[in-house]
């Protein structure tokens, strides 16, 4: 069992609470996908979905897994650390890049006869220096690309260890935004409210961001992925924030936007709009509905107040050990919803050279419905 830490909204800091990841399990599932794909080994090469399946969080390293063992290939940097963290796999130091050494070794193991591989995450000069380690008479036949990310699929649905980790990573979201509104007046840039959501979050145990901070105000809300500058905060306009902390390996993802001063009439009618449609959206959210509807419950409140053309981006997407995991929420996309997943719900309206604004919040996906993981933040408009 291991012991990460993890954030304790109520007492403001860290606290130890007891998260045990069975390891064999997931790659006791992963091993299942593979005899029904008719291969016999695989060689995992993505780091997140190395520490999904032994719990290695090195910067380099190799799995290979067969149906009757599992090794994990790093380098000596690393021989303390893989030693303490893996426990579901055989650990082997090695001296050159380690997915070569795994690929040798699967080719080494009996009844091993076809080894998968990720192709959406293996360059082909990676493909290339893994068959020319093999002999000669296996480099054409021994490596297959694998029909779909097969480890992907595992880590669309949380297990209940990672449900009570992204929870805790998005409780420490959460305090980030009450601390950010106290700090936040006029006159400030955008760069000081990135920096400062950064500093705290480190403060409060987070490990980094999960993605660059975005605060864009003003004329600058109206761009959706807006970078932080010196753009300085205006005395009345939009202010957006979209933000994430990684918190023992898991990503948090939300935004809010709070108002300068005074809004106009249209500008708050604007924001209404929005969070009508991300609270229709979260309402859609249920195991068995399709990405395509959840994605419509939003578009479609914004296009009965004509706004759906200034909505120009896809309504969520999911989250875990990577800021950016499938399933995509958006329109055409029929995947259904299942009980563990976690999404986004993040729709906009963005008026070149007026303003913008997103609410976002974090949702796992239940049998009935949805868990907002992120609803300690209040989403009514702040007016500051």
């Amino acid at each position: 069992m291991s012991w990460p830490k993890a954030v304790n909204p109520t007492a403001g800091g860290l606290c130890d609470i007891p998260i045990s990841v069975d390891h064999l399990r997931r790659i006791g599932s992963l091993r299942r996908k593979l005899t029904r794909a008719g291969l016999s080994g695989i060689v995992v090469t993505h780091l997140p979905d190395v520490r999904y399946l032994s719990g290695f969080t090195g910067s380099s390293a190799a799995l290979a897994i067969h149906r009757r063992g599992a090794s994990l290939f790093t380098d000596g940097r690393y021989k303390t650390q893989a030693a303490a963290e893996v426990n579901a796999a055989r650990v082997q130091i090695v001296q050159g890049p380690p997915a070569v050494s795994a690929v040798q070794w699967l080719a080494a193991q009996p009844g091993v006869e076809f080894a998968g591989f990720d192709a959406t995450k293996t360059t082909v000069a990676d493909l290339a220096r893994w068959k020319e380690s093999l002999p000669s008479k296996l480099r054409k036949s021994f490596l297959t690309a694998l029909p779909s990310p097969a480890i992907e699929a595992l880590r669309m649905v949380k297990d209940s260890d990672e449900l009570e980790l992204m929870r805790q990573a998005a409780a420490l979201g959460c305090q980030l935004f009450d601390h950010i509104l106290g700090y936040i007046r006029p006159g400030l840039r955008e760069i000081d409210v990135s920096a400062e959501l950064e500093h705290k979050a480190r403060q409060l145990g987070a490990e980094g961001m999960s993605f660059e901070t975005i605060a864009a105000s003003g004329e600058r809300s109206a761009m959706p992925h807006a970078r932080a500058t010196a753009t300085v905060l205006p005395k009345r306009g939009f202010l957006t924030m979209d933000f994430g902390v990684i918190l023992n390996g898991y990503c948090s993802d939300m935004t809010r936007t709070i108002y300068l001063g005074t809004p106009k009439t249209a500008e708050r009618a604007t924001y209404q709009a929005v969070l009508e449609a991300q609270e229709a959206a979260i309402q859609a959210v249920s195991a068995g509905a399709s990405c395509a509807e959840v994605d419509e419950a939003a578009r479609g409140v914004l296009r009965r107040v004509g706004l759906a053309e200034a909505f120009t981006h896809s309504t969520g997407h999911g989250v875990g050990l990577e800021i950016h995991e499938q399933p995509r929420v958006g329109a055409g996309q029929s995947t259904r919803l299942q009980a563990g997943m976690v999404i986004t719900i993040e729709p906009g309206v963005y008026l070149e050279g007026q303003f913008g604004m997103r609410i976002e919040d974090m949702v796992a996906v239940t049998a009935t419905g949805g868990e907002v993981l992120t609803a300690a933040s209040p989403k009514a408009l702040i007016e500051l």
